[in-house]
C-alpha cells in the first residue's frame, strides 16, 4: 500500500463524513448551538453575586427615619422593594410563597425610641434556602442601616450603636447547602431521566421496524402516547421516593409541608417532562438525534431554573426564558414545601403554570405524533 494510495483514502473518508453531517443537520445544529448556548448562558445570565432581590417592607410607622432606611436598603443594589405587606399574615405569605426574598420589618415606635436612646430593633427576615443569594445582602446590611442613621442625625459618632439589626435566617438558620441542593437534584435527576427514557420511545420503535405494526393496529395517537408514558410515570414515581427517602436520611432534609401536596406537584412535573420528552421522539428520526434534542433542552432547565446559580441574579431576560422552564416551578414548589410548609396558597401560580406548559407540550406532542402518522 503506497502513502499516496492511504492519503487519497482517507481523504475520501473525510469528504464522506462531512456529507454525511451537513445530512444529519440536527447533529449539526447541536454541534454549533450547545457551545453558544453555553457562552450565553454563564456569560450573561449566570451571576452568584445576586443584586436587586426583590423585598418587601413591613413598617408600623411611615417616618422619615423609616423612609431613609429603605432608600439606604434600595441604594447598595442588593435589594429591590417590590411589596409593601400590610399585616403579618401577608409578610409571612410573601415570604413563604416565594414571591420575596427578604422582609424588612420596622415596628411600631421605632423613631421615638431611637431618639430616647432606647436602641431600638429592625428586623430582616430572609429566605435562607439559597443561602448564596441571602449571604452577601445581609452582611451588607450593617452598615448601610447606620449610614442612614446618621445622614438623618440620629447617630452622631460612626462607633455609637444606637440600633440593632436582628436577621432571621428563615427555612435554613445554619446555612447548610445539602437543604438546598437535595430538593433541587430530585427535579434535576427526574428531569434527565424523565426526558431521555420517552424521547427515544418513538424513535427506538421506528428503528426496530415495529412502528409498522403499531400502526396496524386500531389505536389512536393519544391512546398511544398515554401507553407510552404511563409506565415511566411510575418509574418517575418511585425514582422520586427513593430520592426523597436518601434526601431524609443522609442529609436530614426536613418535609415542613404537605407529604400528598409533595407527591401532586412531583406527579404533574413528572408528567411534563415525559411529554416533552415524547414531542421529542415524534421530532427525531432516531435516537442519537433524540437524546441531543434532549441534552439541548436539559440544558437551560439545569442553569437558569436556579439549581445551581442563584435565581434572583440573572437578569430579566434570563428569567422570563426560565419561567417557561418545568424545573423552575418545580425547583420553587419542592422547595416550599419540603423547607418552608408552603400550602397550595402559596404554590398556587406555579402549579397554574406547570400544569399549562403540561398541557402544551402534550398538545404538541399529539399534533406532531398525528403529522408522523400521515
Amino acid at each position: 500500500m503506497s502513502g499516496r494510495d492511504f492519503v487519497r483514502r482517507v481523504n475520501a473518508m473525510v469528504v464522506k463524513e462531512f456529507i454525511q453531517l451537513r445530512r444529519d443537520r440536527v447533529t449539526f445544529a447541536t454541534m454549533i448551538m450547545i457551545p453558544l448556548l453555553q457562552l450565553v448562558l454563564f456569560g450573561y445570565a449566570i451571576n452568584t453575586t445576586p443584586r436587586n432581590l426583590p423585598t418587601a417592607v413591613f413598617a408600623h410607622e411611615n417616618t422619615d427615619i423609616t423612609r431613609a432606611i429603605v432608600a439606604a436598603l434600595k441604594n447598595t443594589a442588593f435589594f429591590q422593594f417590590t411589596r409593601q405587606a400590610q399585616s403579618e399574615a401577608e409578610a409571612e405569605h410573601l415570604i413563604r410563597g416565594g414571591e420575596v426574598l427578604f422582609l424588612l420589618e420596622i415596628p411600631a415606635g421605632f423613631e421615638r425610641s431611637l431618639r430616647r436612646g432606647e436602641k431600638p430593633r429592625v428586623l430582616v427576615a430572609a429566605d435562607a434556602t439559597d443561602p448564596v443569594a441571602a449571604g452577601n445582602a445581609l452582611a451588607a446590611l450593617e452598615g448601610v442601616v447606620a449610614t442612614a442613621l446618621r445622614r438623618e442625625r440620629f447617630v452622631d459618632t460612626p462607633g455609637e450603636a444606637a440600633f440593632e439589626i436582628v436577621q432571621h435566617r428563615r427555612y435554613n438558620p445554619a446555612g447548610t447547602s445539602q437543604l438546598n441542593i437535595v430538593p433541587g437534584l430530585l427535579g434535576t435527576i427526574l428531569t434527565m431521566t424523565m426526558l431521555i427514557f420517552t424521547a427515544l420511545s418513538v424513535t427506538r420503535e421506528t428503528e426496530r421496524g415495529t412502528m409498522e405494526s403499531l400502526l396496524s393496529m386500531p389505536i389512536h395517537p393519544v391512546e398511544i402516547m398515554l401507553g407510552k408514558i404511563l409506565p415511566y410515570v411510575a418509574v418517575g414515581v418511585m425514582q422520586g421516593v427513593l430520592i426523597l427517602g436518601a434526601g431524609m436520611i443522609l442529609f436530614d432534609v426536613p418535609v415542613e409541608g404537605s407529604v400528598f401536596l409533595l407527591a401532586v406537584v412531583t406527579l404533574l412535573f413528572i408528567t411534563a417532562n415525559l411529554a416533552v420528552g415524547y414531542t421529542f421522539s415524534t421530532l427525531a428520526t432516531n435516537q442519537l438525534q433524540a437524546v441531543q434534542m434532549s441534552f439541548m433542552f436539559f440544558l437551560p432547565n439545569i442553569l437558569l431554573s436556579g439549581f445551581m446559580f442563584p435565581f434572583a441574579g440573572m437578569p430579566v431576560w434570563a428569567q422570563w426564558i426560565s419561567e417557561g422552564l418545568p424545573l423552575t416551578h418545580y425547583l420553587r414548589m419542592v422547595r416550599g414545601i419540603l423547607l418552608k410548609g408552603a400550602d397550595l396558597r402559596d404554590l398556587g401560580p406555579d402549579i397554574a403554570i406547570l400544569a399549562g406548559l403540561m398541557l402544551v407540550a402534550m398538545t404538541i406532542a399529539v399534533a406532531r405524533f398525528r403529522q408522523t402518522l400521515d
